[in-house]
């Protein structure tokens, strides 16, 4: 398996993973149109050819056979060409001495405070491929990219986890909150906001802080939790440094979760290393190895092992990643180390 940037001729096979998504994923919705003109502009992003506001990183996962079958993306800076809403989570404190009482109750803040940092996003891996290290290479492999272009992302970089939902798509939190503004269901703003249509948002929503004490029981409970599906993404987010810091999504109120660029695992602990090939060893662990192109960019994950200053890896790996011996890479452990607690 590699992970490359995505060319126009992936566009069928985008259309078939769109379609497979179900709710949840706004960033690939099944519209071919809007499909075609993201994967044009994430090539034109790969020559370098957007600003950050604009840019738009597409990757794909492909097998040894040229299938397509997974996707991931980073945005290089939200909400600078169109607005960026979350809900901040805050507490708003009521007291009486007189009366004898005292009450902290949750409270929602339209805010854009996201704005301008970079976005993981658009994450999907076709079911029958969910094993081995197919999942954290799609996922981290964007983080390896990052390592090698720092200057292209922001200071800090966020991903939006996917809410609760139930099997037929319905959120408790839409039902309870949006759907008395939007009028709709919960699935066609889910799209409408896929296909780059977000002034709905500014236009319906309301503007004053929001106490979570007039929510449902259900949607009260959902704040800040993630779909069953999203939790071992959510896992690995964490394991590379990122955390929840209050901010959910305005539709399902899915986390979104933060780091600072710098102290991302991938991007602290990766290492430009010479490609050596050879046999790395029945007890070599798995890293994720980038050829530092960006164009070109190619991504794998392989046994490898340290050695003089070299990285070892076996001639297929080599191969995927169209290297040789002497060539340049970044590499880092696919698993952060454990530290030990004193």
């Amino acid at each position: 398996m590699i992970v490359r940037p995505v060319r126009s001729s992936d566009l069928p096979a985008l259309i078939e993973l769109a379609r497979s998504t179900g709710p949840g994923l706004t960033t690939l919705p099944a519209n071919e149109e809007r499909l075609a003109h993201r994967v044009g502009w994430a090539e034109k992003t790969f020559r370098g050819e957007a600003g950050r506001g604009d840019a738009d990183y597409l990757f794909v996962l492909e097998d040894d056979d040229g299938t397509v079958v997974g996707i991931s993306a980073i945005a290089g800076a939200v909400g600078q060409r169109e607005p960026w809403y979350n809900y901040r989570v805050g507490l708003t404190v009521s007291a009486s001495q007189e009366l004898n009482i005292y009450r902290e109750i949750p409270t929602l803040f339209l805010a854009n405070d996201l704005t301008g940092n970079s976005e993981l996003c658009s994450l999907f891996l076709r079911e029958g491929h969910r094993k081995g290290l197919n999942g954290r290479l799609l996922a981290k492999a964007r983080l390896l990219f990052i390592a090698q272009f720092p200057h292209l992302f922001g200071r800090k970089v966020i991903a939006e986890m996917r809410g609760i939902s139930d099997a037929d798509g319905r959120s408790p939190f839409w039902e309870s909150l949006g759907r008395h503004f939007f009028k709709m269901e919960f699935s066609q703003a889910d799209y409408l906001t896929g296909v780059g249509n977000r002034a709905f948002i500014a236009e319906l929503m309301p503007k004053f802080p929001l106490y979570s004490c007039f929510l449902s029981p259900a949607a009260r409970e959902v704040i800040g939790k993630v779909h069953p599906d999203t939790e071992p993404a959510l896992a690995m987010l964490k394991a590379e440094g990122f955390s929840y810091q209050g901010y959910v999504d305005i539709f399902d109120a899915g986390p979104a979760v933060e780091c600072e660029t710098s102290k991302i695992r991938a991007v602290h602990d990766s290492k430009s290393l010479v490609l050596a090939i050879g046999t790395p060893g029945d007890d070599a662990p798995p890293f994720l190895i980038y050829n530092r192109e960006r164009e070109e960019c190619r991504i794998t994950a392989a046994p490898a092992r340290f050695a003089s200053g070299t990285l070892v890896v076996d001639p297929l790996t080599a191969r995927r990643l169209q290297l040789s011996a002497g060539d340049q890479v970044r590499a880092v452990p696919m698993t952060p180390p454990v530290r030990e607690v004193l």
